[in-house]
């Protein structure tokens, strides 16, 4: 998978909102699946939805190399924070975002690329959350979670600039 090169539409990973599954694909075929939690909200584009949105993204930024599984992400930035129960009672309302980061970036001008549409600007990852919230079904502010163990083995086997199709 690694040094697939941005152009190989064999090498992607295929993000299945109705399943709450990311396939990853090799030479064109399924080599690894996890499941991940898309928005609670659904499918959609438009900035502060809070929607997954859909169609050709590719992977803009890895984040996080060598930090600790479970590190906590504010601001694309690790706090130095380790999640745990005491975090949670001290930030009940954070929204998660732990262990590693890879920013989309749309590809498709008007839906999910420039203005009001734009995937990096409405800030859509594929991260890690807690594993509890792991359960099967949509419950996101828009990014893709993963568990943790999952995020860091996709992270440590794609290159930045990997496509990612992600729909219905």
């Amino acid at each position: 998978m690694k040094n697939n090169g941005v152009g190989d539409m064999q090498d992607y990973l295929d993000i299945c909102i109705a399943s709450q599954q990311l396939t990853v694909y090799a030479d064109g075929m399924p080599v690894q699946r996890y499941p991940v939690s898309t928005a609670k909200n659904g499918a959609g584009q438009l900035m502060g939805s809070e929607c997954t949105p859909t169609g050709w993204h590719k992977i803009r930024a890895k984040i996080g190399a060598g930090q600790p599984l479970n590190s906590v992400f504010i601001g694309r930035r690790a706090t130095g924070e380790i999640y745990n129960a005491d975090l949670v009672m001290q930030y009940p309302q954070r929204d998660w975002i732990l262990t590693r980061i890879l920013w989309l970036g749309g590809l498709e001008p008007g839906k999910n690329r420039y203005g009001k549409v734009d995937s990096t600007w409405r800030y859509i990852y594929i991260h890690g959350c807690p594993d509890h919230l792991m359960n099967g079904r949509p419950e996101s502010h828009g990014c893709i979670r993963m568990k943790n163990a999952d995020v860091l083995d996709l992270f440590n086997n794609i290159d930045v600039g990997i496509k990612v199709y992600i729909y219905e």
